[in-house]
């Protein structure tokens, strides 16, 4: 009598084994031919290479490190005390559920503790989740946990505003349709009027 192997057990958020490239390279063969393709014509033969590449470079932030990111930092703010806030950071990731891109604008504040760091990195920050398969909620999350950890400021916040194209080009093909997220911490939370004027910067 035969059993049958059990499956492996993954941890949540634990990444299994990566695939080979040739792997990588012929699991989008099948899907061109299951898409109803020949995946050998003049016109694909390369595709596979394209999208393993492409691939590559669209999910290169779980390779990367937000804390390694914001672990130089500065102790001399010249008493400053007010919200360090960048607008219009690029999104560009790819929702979970579809594997379709979402693309828009994150806007990112905090209260500097004893601590600041390169405005540069903090977009890096962003780039670093959005470069992961992600859903928008979960990406705000990322981004001010990080902030929140390796900075330890007064308080966080973040929006972001993405189109997501599993919406817009498949399902309900509403088109003109944008998400709108959201999360404060310490005192963006517990001040209204605070959150309210980083809103505010952040629509201009």
């Amino acid at each position: 009598m035969s059993s049958t192997p059990a499956k492996p057990v993954l941890v949540a958020n634990e990444a299994p084994q990566r695939p080979s490239r040739e792997q990588a390279l012929e699991a989008v063969r099948t899907l061109i031919a299951w898409a109803g393709d020949n995946p050998d014509r003049p016109g694909l033969l390369d595709t596979p290479k394209r999208v393993v590449d492409a691939y590559g470079e669209w999910f290169d932030g779980y390779d990367a490190d937000a804390g390694k990111e914001l672990s130089r930092t500065f102790e001399d703010v010249t008493g400053y005390d007010d919200m360090v806030i960048l607008r219009d950071i690029e999104v560009e990731s790819h929702c979970e559920h579809h594997l379709a891109p979402f693309l828009g604008k994150a806007y990112v504040a905090y209260l500097p503790g004893e601590k600041v760091v390169g405005i540069s990195k903090l977009a890096r920050v962003v780039e670093i989740f959005a470069r992961r398969l992600q859903n928008q909620e979960t990406l705000t999350n990322d981004i001010i946990d990080a902030i929140e950890s390796h900075l330890q400021p007064r308080g966080v916040a973040v929006m972001v505003d993405a189109a997501h194209q599993c919406m817009t080009t498949r399902g309900v093909h509403h088109r003109h349709v944008s998400t709108i997220t959201t999360r404060f911490t310490g005192a963006f939370k517990a001040d209204p009027a605070l959150a309210e004027r980083f809103l505010k910067l952040a629509r201009g």
